[in-house]
């Protein structure tokens, strides 16, 4: 009997040896969405090459935590929902036989507990940041845990190059991401992207996932393209920052417009493939503004520009700048009821000043509301705030114009994408 009981005893300590050197190590995969980043995954490390996933349920409890800002107690740490497994590799890419399960988490607009972004304006951040986001994971028949992070996956992030610094006035610099494409027989065009006022900063992640922007290097708008290059510069605080702080609206200069175009002509120049007669530039809110502006300053620069929920002011604009830029296609997309950039005070005067000054390539979706355009998400009759018409430009969903009928092009009805890869100078 005491030889049995050692024995058990033995077989009990040697597995648990085997558990403990098991490894207990995930990674992260953050994606852009609608409202914003969210983890949406977490690729474990199974520690063997397998063809069968473990069976059985998991609990993800997930804690997000800085000392930049005050994060309210209900969406610092909480249970994740876990909606499905599957085998993948390291980058949760799926296999049929892997080495890492790859859990995937529910996420949605109203569930703050997934974003690994905080807003915050106070003395030390301004606007979005990236928080200390860990998880620990149990697979509950086992009882066997993951709670080392091993690094995160950000799959579209992770097409670009996140070093670009430029020095646009002495002692300064402009941090910038850039996406170049598989090379073709000819030369390539341009897409700009200007960010929205929480996106500044030195990290250009910030600038592509805080409102999705690093969807431009998505295949589904690349192959509109034929293949684009992507330049989404970041302000170090905001674009519409005047001299000795504080906001223009367009009533006053700007600190960064000047340095924004010297780093654009910088990089096409360091591209010899872009095509300078297909430079596109668009942006929303702050970017927005950035992007009327760089028109009214350089209007034979670019070849069109599509821009959401403006925040220019049509007040400020001058009659001979619209006149300047009437001939160069520009596509608006902006919500009746945006509470930040009021419609009425931005983008209908400036639209309609426009059409009448003779713009022909002109074209305007107006939408009552920023709605779920997945039904995924929010649901039937969602609403996003008004202020986030962006959406419609990152997902390629605008194609209406101001009259309500579907924008065209040789007859095909067209999407925003699909209009602005086919504008030339």
């Amino acid at each position: 009997m005491k030889n049995h009981f050692l024995t058990a005893l033995f077989l009990l300590l040697f597995a648990g040896v085997l558990t403990a050197q098991q490894p207990n190590s995930y990674a992260l995969v953050v994606e852009g969405f609608d409202w914003g980043p969210a983890v949406n995954k977490v690729v474990l490390d199974l520690g063997e090459t397998t063809d069968a996933a473990p069976e059985g349920s998991f609990s993800v409890y997930a804690t997000r935590s800085t000392d930049l800002a005050e994060i309210p107690a209900a969406f610092a740490s909480g249970e994740r929902t876990v909606l499905g497994s599957y085998l993948s590799d390291a980058q949760g890419a799926r296999a049929e036989r892997g080495s890492h399960l790859t859990l995937v988490l529910a996420v949605g607009p109203q569930m703050p507990l997934g974003s690994p972004f905080q807003y915050a304006n106070n003395e030390k951040v301004r606007g979005n940041f990236w928080v200390d986001y860990q998880v620990a994971v149990t697979h509950l028949p086992s009882l066997r845990t993951w709670n080392q992070k091993n690094g995160q996956v950000l799959p579209l992030v992770d097409r670009f190059d996140l070093s670009g610094q430029y020095p646009y006035a002495p002692g300064q610099t402009m941090s910038y991401a850039s996406y170049t494409p598989p090379a073709s027989t000819g030369k390539q065009p341009l897409l700009i992207w200007l960010h929205g006022g929480g996106e500044g900063g030195t990290d250009p992640t910030i600038a592509l996932l805080g409102n999705r922007a690093a969807n431009y290097a998505a295949d589904e708008i690349q192959q509109y393209f034929g293949g684009a290059f992507v330049l989404v510069p970041q302000a170090p605080t905001f674009w519409m920052n005047k001299e000795g702080g504080g906001y223009t609206r367009g009533d006053v200069e700007d600190i960064y417009n000047a340095g924004l175009m010297a780093l654009i002509r910088d990089f096409v120049a360091g591209n010899p493939r872009i095509d300078p007669s297909r430079i596109y530039v668009g942006g929303c809110s702050n970017g927005g503004y950035m992007s009327l502006k760089l028109l009214l300053k350089n209007p034979d620069f670019f070849a069109a520009a599509y821009i959401s929920a403006l925040a220019y002011q049509s007040q400020y604009v001058t009659d001979a700048q619209i006149s300047s830029i009437r001939k160069v296609p520009i596509w608006f997309m902006h919500s009746k009821d945006d509470p930040v950039t009021v419609p009425d005070q931005t983008v209908v005067p400036i639209y309609e000043r426009l059409k009448a000054a003779g713009a022909r390539n002109l074209h305007f979706s107006y939408y009552d509301h920023v709605v779920d355009i997945t039904n995924l998400y929010g649901g039937n009759d969602f609403h996003y705030s008004g202020h986030w018409s962006w959406i419609y430009s990152h997902a390629n969903k605008a194609t209406r114009d101001f009259d309500g009928n579907p924008v065209e092009l040789g007859g095909r009805a067209v999407t925003v994408m699909q209009w602005l890869a086919a504008q030339k100078k």
